[in-house]
Formats: structure tokens, sequence, C-alpha cells
């Protein structure tokens, strides 16, 4: 269990504790913000105090303070869950507490390590001992599972909570909209007449001093004042640019306009498809921008359709890092770039560093890598290439040099596998139509994955196609066909590689350009199928069986593999469950 620094109990403590004092003011601190949070370092302070888990009453679980759980959040207390959130997940790791998984990918039960296991909530996962009895089921169908247990039981109720907070506009800073008003003696702060908007940024200024060159300019700040024509002064603060991002998507309808918007522009064109931003962007801009389509709505600038304007959302992950970190003599942290530091210490002393795991890379942490540099020893598209495979795009990767290397020499494999494609001339056989089907099933997988922005999914099919084709004993005419399609398949994410391949294989212009292939849906239907054996529970082996093969016959086959008799030892199984088509679980 956690609670914020500011919850009761946390003052009760402070005001009994001169340590918990120190650690709730050293958390005070700290900013509070999202950014502040996500990439701030997590500190911790056990009370000592112990709870009984509302489920299992023989279960204890220690209290601790945590400086990334705020108040105004909820109850300002949380029941954490460190092997399905990252922040969890790198509190305990850091204090070394226990990580239990509550559920599994279908088809994957490996134990979380660094990253966090956070599926969409649409997505189907197998539970471990869910109290409500799911076994099957999405994030959504659990939170529903779970609220319907918990008020049924008398011990929880599910509620709403919003974490919208108010929006301080202004910036010191030149670039931004003015804010439109005028501060005169007179009459206070006036808003400026219609007829003079918009208010134009001066475009003779400096930025050879700090703060902001709007105060010092000569001439821009003087005005007369909208209501009583006496000297006054402008507003030398600008909008912070969300306020133009709130609506520039409306302004797209009609970018010549004279007026705001064109309602019927706006009504041929609105909404927006897709929506794709980081997790800061669905509690700040997506709120502020469906705030202002609504008043847009209201003042006859945008139709009603668009009052919510997006019709998808997307929030990406981020590449995540490493923290590389020791004290100075008052004991306050100093940061290292990753690369003054090698197998713990720093390479200019030899001190070792203290490593806090993986956080969103940070100027101020130190815990960013360069970009020309990584650009330098491999190439941009490895450097897409690691970034697009290593995760879902809506989780975080961690960057780590050895995953760079890895896909450096993939591609580099990739290029010498068709450079020998190319030279070939291997008559046509046998093995042709198995390569071309498997080249259909590939381009099917690859475009469903690219365009439900599964990137790393595509590529995991790509690396299969790979082995494949370098496997192949085709002839040279269907290779070099499957390895066109690989380069095209491939240019997304390594264009530069892509377009080398193409023209190695005689492909015309650039493969940019060519026509994206279309799987042959005849291709696609396989006679056989591979189906997975677990053995209480944990996938063992597999099997290939004909796709219409009676279950009975599927169950003796799955009982002859050595993985299944090496477990059952002479002994008959409990059970045996077929499930056509997808697996087979022994019970021993």
């Amino acid at each position: 269990m956690g609670i914020s620094p500011d919850h009761p109990i946390a003052k009760q403590l402070e005001a009994e504790n001169p340590e918990v004092a120190e650690f709730v003011a050293e958390c005070r601190k700290g900013g509070t913000t999202e950014e502040a949070i996500e990439t701030g370092e997590k500190l911790g302070f056990d009370t000592g105090i112990r709870v009984k888990h509302p489920l299992d009453p023989n279960w204890e679980l220690p209290v601790w303070i945590a400086n990334f759980i705020l108040m105004d959040y909820g109850t300002g207390a949380i029941f954490a869950c460190p092997a399905h959130d990252q922040r969890d997940l790198d509190f305990c790791r850091k204090y070394d507490l226990p990580v239990i998984d509550t559920f599994f990918a279908l088809d994957d039960d490996t134990p979380v390590d660094k990253i966090a296991f956070v599926p969409p909530k649409e997505q189907k996962v197998r539970w471990v001992n869910h109290f409500a009895g799911l076994t099957e089921a999405t994030g959504q169908e659990a939170i529903n599972a779970t609220i319907a247990f918990a008020e049924k039981a008398g011990w929880g109720k599910g509620v709403t909570k919003y974490r919208l907070r108010d929006w301080g506009l202004s910036r010191q800073r030149y670039w931004g909209c003015p804010i439109p008003v005028v501060h005169c003696d007179d009459c206070g702060v006036v808003p400026e007449k219609k007829e003079n908007l918009p208010i134009r940024l001066p475009d003779d200024v400096t930025f050879d001093k700090p703060g902001n060159p709007l105060d010092r300019h000569p001439t821009w700040r003087d005005c007369a004042c909208p209501s009583c024509g006496k000297p006054a002064r402008r507003e030398t603060d600008t909008m912070d640019t969300f306020v133009d991002s709130s609506w520039y998507f409306a302004r797209f309808t009609a970018p010549r306009a004279q007026t705001p918007t064109d309602l019927a522009e706006a009504e041929y064109w609105m909404n927006v498809d897709q929506y794709i931003g980081g997790i800061e962007h669905a509690i700040l801009h997506l709120l502020y921008s469906r705030f202002f389509a609504r008043a847009m709505h209201l003042t006859g600038h945008l139709p009603k359709k668009a009052i919510e304007p997006f019709d998808a959302l997307f929030t990406q992950g981020m590449v995540t890092h490493e923290i590389y970190q020791t004290r100075d003599d008052k004991g306050r942290p100093v940061y290292h770039l990753p690369e003054e530091v090698e197998d713990g210490k720093l390479k200019a002393t030899g001190e070792p560093v203290e490593i806090i795991p993986s956080a969103k890379m940070s100027k101020s942490k130190k815990n960013v890598v360069d970009p020309v540099s990584i650009i330098s020893a491999f190439g941009a598209d490895t450097a897409r290439w690691f970034v697009l495979s290593d995760s879902p795009p809506e989780r975080d990767v961690e960057w780590t040099a050895a995953g760079a290397e890895a896909a450096h020499k993939h591609l580099s494999r990739v290029h010498r596998i068709v450079s020998e494609i190319a030279a070939s001339d291997a008559p046509a056989n046998a093995e042709d139509e198995a390569l071309l089907r498997e080249m259909h099933k590939t381009i099917h997988d690859v475009t469903g994955g690219v365009e439900s922005f599964g990137f790393n999914a595509s590529i995991a099919k790509l690396y299969a196609f790979t082995n494949t084709l370098a496997k192949s004993k085709a002839g040279a005419q269907a290779k070099r066909q499957a390895a066109k399609t690989l380069a095209q398949l491939m240019s997304p994410m390594t264009p530069h590689l892509s377009e080398e391949l193409w023209q190695m294989l005689g492909g015309e212009g650039l493969v940019a350009l060519a026509p994206w292939p279309v799987a042959d849906e005849s291709m696609l239907v396989d006679d056989t199928v591979t189906l997975p054996i677990q053995i209480n529970g944990k996938r063992r082996a597999e099997i290939s069986v004909a796709k219409d093969l009676d279950k009975t016959q599927v169950e003796k086959i799955a009982l002859s593999t050595e993985a299944v008799q090496k477990a059952l030892n002479g002994a008959a199984p409990k059970k045996v469950i077929v499930v056509p088509g997808r697996i087979v679980n022994v019970v021993v």
C-alpha cells in the first residue's frame, strides 16, 4: 500500500517521527506536474504500519509513503500493482519489494522484469487467481468484475475521478499569441477592441538578455486605452501554445478563411480521425481542445458533430533510460550521462554509481542518448527499427546499447541475404509455393500490424520471414519476389535500407512510391495448424497437425510427444483439453 506525503496518516506520523518529517519535507520540494512525477526519482519511506489484504486476511501488506502519490487524486492512497504499473514497478525494484504478476499475455507467461506489462484495456489476458473467478478477460472486463465484486461484498464502490486542473495559460516569453488586454492607469485592465485584433508580435526583438524581450521593446508595449483613449501599456505575457493547438485542427479545415473557420468546410472535414499524443496530453491538451470545440460550436464556428472533435485516441509510450547518479558531500544527487558510466562505475574516477531503473529521458537527469551518436554508430534505420520493435507503441521502450547493436546486426544480415538472392540464378522448384505462401501470410500480418499501430508485431513477423527466406531452397525468381516484398514491408521502418534493397533487386523507381503489396487470400489458407502444448499451464511443446484432424487423434499425438511423456513419467494424465485449432492443455 502507498500513501501520499499529504495523507492524514502521513501527517500524523510526521508530527510524531522526525525521520518521517524529514522525508515528507523532501517530498514537498519536488514538482507535482505529471512530467515532474514521471521523470522524478521515486522516493519511499516504510512507515512500519502493516494492513490486512481485503481479500486475504492472512496476507499483511506494508504501508509506504511515496513521493509520486498525490493527495488531490482519489483518496491519496493506492493499492500498488507493480507488475502492471511502471511507477509502482520502479518503486518496488528500488526498495526490493515483491512484484507479483496479476495476469499474463495469452501466449506468454514470462514474469515482469524491468518493464511493466500494461496491455491495452481491450486486450484479453490470462488472469492468475482472480478473486472474481476470471480466467481470460480484457482489462475493462476485469475492472467491471472487480467493481461488481467489491460492491456486492460491501467494501468498495465504483466511482469516476476526473484529473482536470486549473490552466494558467500565460507565459513570460516571446513565442505565443499576445494576450489582447491593455493596462490603463485610469481604467485598469481593458480588453482590446475587436477591430484592433489580432495583436501582432514585433519582429525586431533581441534575445541577448534573459527574460521576456517584449518587456524590453522600445515601442510595442505603448498603445492607447481602448476605453478612454489615454496612453496605456499592452500585456507582455503571451499565451501558452496549447491555446493555439487546442483549436488549430479546426483552422486547418479552412486555413485561408477571413473568419476563424468556414462552417461549411468544417462540416465537410471534421472530425479528426486519429489523435496521437503522450500520456500528459490525455489529461491536458485533449481536455482543453474538447472545451474549445464546445465553445466554438456555441459561437457558430464548428458544427454540432464536432463538439467531440476526435474520433480515436492513441497514447504512445516514451523512450526511457536508466538514471546514473552519485552524491555530493551534502547527500544531494549528481547525475551522469550514460557515456560517462561503464560497468556501474564512472569512467573518469572509478566511483560506483547508483543506478535508478528506467525513467523518461530528461536533460536534468542526464539519462539521455544523443541521436547524433546513435546515427553515427548505427544509422537512422537501426535506431528506428529498434525503437519500433522492442515493445508495443503504447508502452515505454527502454533504450539499451545492446538492443541497438542487435537491431544493427539483423539489418546487416538482411542486406547480406538480399545480396545473395540478387546474384542467384537457381531454377524454379517445388519449394517455391511454400515460400510464396509464407510471403502472402507476412503481407497480411504486417499490413494488419501497421494499420493498428502494432509496429512491434509487424517487425516480429518480418524477423520470422527473414529467417524463412534465409533457409528457403526455392528458386531465384520466387526468392527475388519474396525479397522485394520484404523490402517493401520494411520500408516504413527502414526507408534507407529498403531503397537500397529495392534497387539491388531491380525494382522500378523508388520503393516508397511502389504500391503496397496485397495478400492473396487463397494463399493464406493452411492445410495444417501448429498447436502449442501446455502442461499444468506452462507451454512445453508444440505439434503440427492437419487442420481438420479429429480431437481424439490430436490428443494421441500430443500425449506421444517427448515433453508430455517426460512429465507423465509413466502415469496417466488427470485431464487433457483440446481446443481445436488453438491449444492442447495437459494436466498431470
